[in-house]
């Protein structure tokens, strides 16, 4: 049970921080094409 529990906080955990980091790209990438042009 320990495991499956850490686990499921692992991957709700990590999706969190993949989609933070998605943003931020996007994000950033959309402010240096900003700065570029």
């Amino acid at each position: 049970m320990g495991k499956y529990t850490g686990d499921g906080c692992w991957n709700s955990g990590f999706a969190f921080l993949l989609v933070i980091f998605i943003l931020l790209v996007i994000t950033g990438c959309a402010c240096y094409g900003g700065y570029a042009n």
